[in-house]
């Protein structure tokens, strides 16, 4: 179990493992702060210390900063949401990916948790700002150092766009890890939307009216909100249950 933020995070990681009735022999809290890559890395390496089998990863770490005018920045210089949201699980995923290999767990998965707002199926979709990934000169130019703007589509900043960026490019890659690793590894690769969770803290740095009016508005109009078990119920599911192995998907 990872977490971030110093001991607060870290107690409350094992707190909820404990709440959960999960035998305390059977977890190991370890902290991670994906906005940093050298967090990640140390991160693997603890991991690779406790010389347990990997068989599962579930990635689940977001932020979400939607008022935000100007863009923050993580300490590697990535721009926050992407730097945390994909950057920091896909580096992370690629570290572990070669411990997962040599797993022989029968349904050793990769999962990561994703949104709605990148269903191109979904009135989610096409509500402003849309998620689009233009032609990743942004992002490119961000890992090469030279990049003058904090948008993957190298558009104006916008802290709701890129949250909704972030998210299209976990779904992109687990799509790719699919392609590339399922077949050499055995690893299912898939990402997943539980529901609209609308009473988390994802919410707290939206304005006021919104964070009042918008659990009813899922509850009731949308009908698309879960509460937190139901989306852990939904998240176990794809994990454990053999006919959700398939690679390649993006669950809803």
């Amino acid at each position: 179990m990872a977490c971030d933020h110093g001991l607060h995070k870290l107690s409350q990681g094992g707190e909820a493992a404990k709440s959960s009735g999960i035998p305390k022999q059977n977890y190991t809290v370890l902290h991670l702060d994906l906005a940093s890559l050298d967090s990640v890395k140390q991160f693997a390496e603890n991991v690779r210390r406790l010389e347990k089998p990997n068989d599962v990863l579930v990635c689940n770490v977001v932020v979400y900063l939607p008022t935000n005018k100007e863009p923050t920045y993580t300490a590697d210089r990535f721009e926050l949401s992407v730097g945390t949201n994909h950057l920091g699980h896909f580096l992370l995923a690629r570290l572990l990916l070669d411990d997962m290999k040599q797993s022989d767990y029968p349904s050793k998965c990769l999962i990561i948790v994703d949104s709605i707002t990148g269903n191109t199926n979904t009135l989610a979709r096409n509500v402003p700002p849309k998620a689009n990934l233009g032609d990743l000169r942004g992002l490119v130019g961000g890992l090469n150092r030279v990049n003058t703007s904090s948008m993957i589509n190298r558009g104006e900043f916008d802290g709701a766009k890129v949250y909704k960026d972030s998210k299209v490019c976990n779904m992109l890659t687990m799509q790719e890890f699919h392609r590339r690793y399922h077949e050499e590894t055995g690893v299912t690769f898939s990402s997943l939307y539980p529901g609209c969770i609308a009473e988390t803290g994802l919410l707290r740095e939206h304005v006021p009216l919104f964070r009042l009016l918008f659990p009813p508005f899922q509850k009731y109009i949308t009908k698309g909100y879960v509460s937190e078990e139901e989306a852990g119920k939904r998240l176990a599911q794809v994990v454990s249950e053999p006919y959700l192995t398939k690679s390649g998907v993006y669950w809803s």
